[in-house]
């Protein structure tokens, strides 16, 4: 194992005392410790090639953080280390954009690891913003490499889609999903599974994700002859970018009693910190990957890294909570792989 210093953390975020949530879930009673680690999940980089009105990471293409070599190999062996750890999920920004995307997915797949990868979708046409390098190879390596592909798309609609997600995006993406049919994705019976994610265009919830998902079956196959598996309904968490445009708009008391006023047992008891650990870009652990982007990294004693990894420790930890869980546990619940309860 490479020994390297352990990296210490940034000052503590000072969560607003209205929306407490360790107060909330202590009234009715539950007491969410993780239950295992099955999937790793890695922000690689928050470079982007879009720079989405949403986007909890602040991703854009003046992004310039990228996970190095040595924690991309030290993540590699602790998947080799841990049979349980069956799912590396791959995110950013765009992951893609990482010099080091393609080495991580081919050395996870041979330990026999499950892949997943958050794409945008664009990126295969865009390409690297910073340095131009071409991604039309994409569909096919994703192919190769059996991976998952769990792509963003607002909505079936080209207006709503390019609010939120800039001009032109829309016909990108359905041109990008052309290419993953091609290929096989969201085809019944290859194997090779294509999930869409939809986020509320806004200060709402997303309607019900079973009814949701066939109206987009139905639309987008209509409309553009195109299929997937899947379709995962994301609430939108209030932190960062989206957070500052409910500020500016004068929405964000109302969005969090919207979403305190929904808060569902049965979603906390599913929430995805669980059972996932996020690393960031600079091998920190944090509960999620909104944990992540808010700077608050596990402690438990010291601060927690992939350099320091420990598996038992790391299942015996305290989840570090926030009013931005209120999110994960509104409704049917938010997680990264959609809806937690029907």
């Amino acid at each position: 194992m490479i020994e390297l210093p352990i990296l210490q953390p940034d000052v503590d975020v000072v969560t607003d005392d209205n929306y407490n949530f360790d107060a909330v879930i202590h009234e009715h009673g539950l007491r969410l410790k993780p239950l295992t680690i099955e999937t790793l999940q890695a922000n690689i980089t928050k470079l982007c090639n879009q720079a989405c009105q949403h986007c909890h990471v602040d991703a854009s293409p003046k992004r310039t953080e990228q996970m190095d070599l040595r924690t991309v190999n030290r993540c590699l062996e602790i998947l080799a280390q841990h049979d349980s750890i069956r799912n590396l999920d791959l995110t950013g920004g765009a992951p893609e954009l990482n010099p080091h995307f393609d080495y991580f997915v081919i050395e996870a797949k041979k330990l026999g690891k499950h892949i997943i990868v958050r794409h945008n979708l664009t990126v295969t046409f865009d390409g690297n913003p910073r340095t131009g390098e071409s991604k039309h190879y994409l569909p096919q390596f994703f192919t190769e490499h059996q991976v998952e592909v769990i792509a963003s798309l607002p909505c079936y609609l080209e207006q709503n889609t390019d609010k939120q997600r800039g001009k032109g995006v829309f016909t990108k993406s359905i041109e990008s999903i052309k290419l993953l049919n091609a290929q096989g994705y969201g085809i019944e019976g290859t194997g090779l599974l294509l999930n869409l994610v939809y986020n509320p265009i806004g200060a709402s919830l997303p309607p019900p994700q079973e009814s949701l998902e066939a109206e987009y079956k139905r639309e987008l196959f209509s409309r553009y002859g195109i299929r997937f598996n899947n379709l995962y309904t994301v609430t939108n968490m209030p932190i960062h970018r989206f957070k500052e445009w409910l500020e500016r708009s004068g929405s964000y008391e109302t969005y969090m009693m919207k979403l305190m006023n929904a808060f569902n047992p049965s979603a906390a008891q599913g929430i995805m910190c669980r059972s996932l650990l996020s690393v960031g870009y600079d091998g920190r652990l944090y509960d999620c990957d909104f944990n992540q982007m808010l700077e608050m990294q596990v402690t438990n004693g010291e601060p927690k890294t992939v350099f320091n990894f420990d598996f038992d420790k790391l299942i015996a930890r305290d989840i570090r909570f926030g009013a931005h869980c209120f999110g994960c546990t509104a409704g049917a619940g938010s997680s990264c792989g959609g809806a937690l309860t029907a």
